[in-house]
C-alpha cells in the first residue's frame, strides 16, 4: 500500500507492507535514524516522535495509520548550529550521558512543556514516565525540561 506522509516539513510517498511500523519507515526508508529502537515492547520511548503535533512511540504506530499525517522527528527540531531550547538545555544541564535515549526524551519533554500547565519537577517526572534512561538518575533531565520550558 502506498502510504502519503509529511516527515519533518517534507513530503514522502512509501510503499509500505500493512504490518509495517512508523519506526521502519523512518529510520530504514527514510534515513532518519535519530529515532532510536530500544526495546520493540513500546516500554522505553526512544521511538518517540511527533505525529500531528503530540509525541507518539513510533514503535506502536503503523505506516498505514499516518497516511497524510505529519511527523517530526529529532532531525526536524533543531540543528547543531541552530538547537531547539530544548535540545540546548539538555546540553546545558548535562541531562544526557551515552545519549541512546535522549531523542526520544527531547520528543516526549517538548510535548510535555508545549501541552501541561503549570509544569513543575513532579509533572515533568510523570510526564516523562513513558522514557527509560538507563545511565542518569533523571534529575538532570527534569532540571532540562524545566529550564527549556521558560524558554519556550
Amino acid at each position: 500500500m502506498k502510504v502519503s506522509l509529511t516527515v519533518n516539513g517534507r513530503r514522502h510517498d512509501v510503499d509500505v507492507a500493512p504490518n509495517t511500523l512508523l519506526v521502519d519507515v523512518l529510520r530504514g526508508r527514510l534515513g532518519l535514524t535519530g529515532t532510536h529502537v530500544g526495546c520493540d515492547t513500546s516500554q522505553c520511548g526512544a521511538c518517540t516522535v511527533h505525529l500531528d503535533g503530540r509525541s507518539v512511540k513510533s514503535c506502536t504506530v503503523l505506516a498505514a495509520q499516518v497516511d497524510g499525517a505529519a511527523v517530526t522527528t529529532i532531525e526536524g527540531i533543531g540543528s547543531p548550529d541552530a538547537l531547539h531550547p530544548m535540545q540546548a538545555a539538555f546540553r546545558d544541564c548535562h541531562a544526557l550521558q551515552c545519549g541512546f535515549c535522549t531523542p526520544g526524551m527531547i520528543m516526549s519533554a517538548i510535548d510535555l512543556v508545549q501541552n501541561v500547565e503549570n509544569l513543575d519537577e513532579r509533572k515533568v517526572r510523570e510526564g516523562l514516565e513513558g522514557n527509560l534512561c538507563r545511565c542518569t538518575g533523571y534529575h538532570n533531565i527534569v532540571k532540562a525540561v524545566l529550564n527549556a520550558a521558560e524558554s519556550m
